[in-house]
């Protein structure tokens, strides 16, 4: 059976920077083809993506994921029926999220203000004001909500976040959703030395000159790098999930746009270290995802005349057209948007465009896989 997958290839080079920090505050690193690379998480560059998806859909197509449920379930029935108090609305919202089964134990009692769960939950801002609007409307008939009617609503209208990263609950697998969505952790495409940078900052009230020395000191441990990243939706889990068309052409234009525009903000503000990809690719395929990471087992490096941007952009280019032609792969379709001549090598792989022609056109590609209207 013929699918729809999206799958999306980026170079992006980052100045001295610590995007994702590891337990002991270093930038995440891994050793692939016997070397070490820095590294960014999947987990950490989902977050940037979901955040960039607020800019990029109404409120009502997205979801929060948070173990204060009981806060913003009872922030929605208040604003449904005002002449509730605060302490009814929390305790509505109690009474319905603990019948769900998915209270955290310890705040499981009538009493408790502002349940919470035991762990991250996920749900769309629709099934929460649903959830809402059903717990008002079985108070006003003398009723509650019970579990099976909470997972109901739980188990429809789902975001488009959820739709793409999936939900995984516990102790309710039937409200389990799929992931259309993955990401792969983000590589150098050249072996990395992390290294420090030693700063001091001055006490802007020592006045006196006889007080010397730094009002701190101390060490923020950085890389710099080319990474290669990667990211696949499978369109057909997405509708069925969304169950709606428009709405899941409309995910694959914000996915695509927030995957290539999005940045994890780690020491952000101490290495203003934003950037946009060298190079897009983005390749709709009818078998299976590829992710292309073996262009870089070998690790690039540069010459004194080329950069690693140029070379990573030849090895992708190279790798892409020995994979596909060794397994018979035949993309559906493809775009490159470039930057410069240093990536230009990879204009021959598909439609040479900008970024702002790439996205609507891998949107009418989904469209048309869905049976829309152009």
């Amino acid at each position: 059976m013929s699918r729809t997958i999206i799958d999306v290839y980026a170079l992006q080079t980052v100045p001295p920077s610590n995007l994702n920090r590891d337990d002991t505050g270093s930038p995440k690193t891994a050793i692939y083809g016997g070397v070490r690379r820095a590294r960014v998480s999947s987990q950490a560059w989902k977050r940037a993506i979901r955040l960039a998806f607020g800019d990029l859909l109404d409120g009502s197509q997205l979801g929060e994921r948070t173990k204060r449920v009981g806060e913003s379930l009872a922030g929605r029935i208040k604003s449904i029926d005002p002449s509730l108090s605060d302490e009814e609305a929390s305790a509505l919202a109690t009474e319905a999220f603990t019948a769900s089964g998915l209270a955290k134990a310890e705040k499981r009692k009538a009493e408790a203000k502002d349940v919470e769960s035991g762990y991250l939950l996920f749900l769309s801002h629709r099934q929460l004001d649903n959830i809402a609007a059903a717990v008002v409307e079985a108070h006003r008939a003398g009723t509650s909500i019970d579990q099976k009617q909470f997972k109901a609503l739980a188990n429809t209208d789902h975001s488009v976040d959820i739709a793409m990263f999936g939900r995984m609950v516990a102790d309710m697998t039937d409200i389990n959703v799929d992931a259309a969505c993955q990401v792969s952790h983000a590589i150098s495409v050249h072996a990395v030395d992390n290294e420090f940078d030693y700063f001091t900052a001055v006490d802007d009230r020592k006045a006196n000159a006889d007080e010397t020395g730094a009002g701190m000191i101390g060490n923020v441990e950085f890389n710099s790098s080319t990474l290669y990243r990667y990211a696949t939706v499978d369109v057909d889990a997405l509708h069925d999930t969304l169950g709606d068309g428009a709405a899941t052409r409309s995910a694959v234009e914000a996915f695509v746009t927030a995957f290539v525009r999005s940045m994890p903000t780690g020491k952000q503000n101490t290495f203003a270290h934003r950037t946009l990809p060298d190079a897009v690719m983005v390749r709709v395929r009818d078998s299976q995802p590829i992710n292309l990471v073996g262009a870089f087992e070998t690790a690039v490096r540069e010459s004194d005349s080329t950069g690693r941007v140029a070379r990573a952009a030849k090895a992708l280019a190279d790798h892409t057209r020995a994979v596909e032609s060794a397994y018979g792969e035949r993309p559906v379709a493809s775009w490159i948007t470039h930057v410069g001549d240093q990536t230009a090598v990879l204009a021959d792989l598909g439609k040479d465009v900008s970024f702002d022609e790439l996205v609507p056109a891998v949107g009418e590609q989904v469209g048309s896989a869905l049976g829309q209207p152009a």
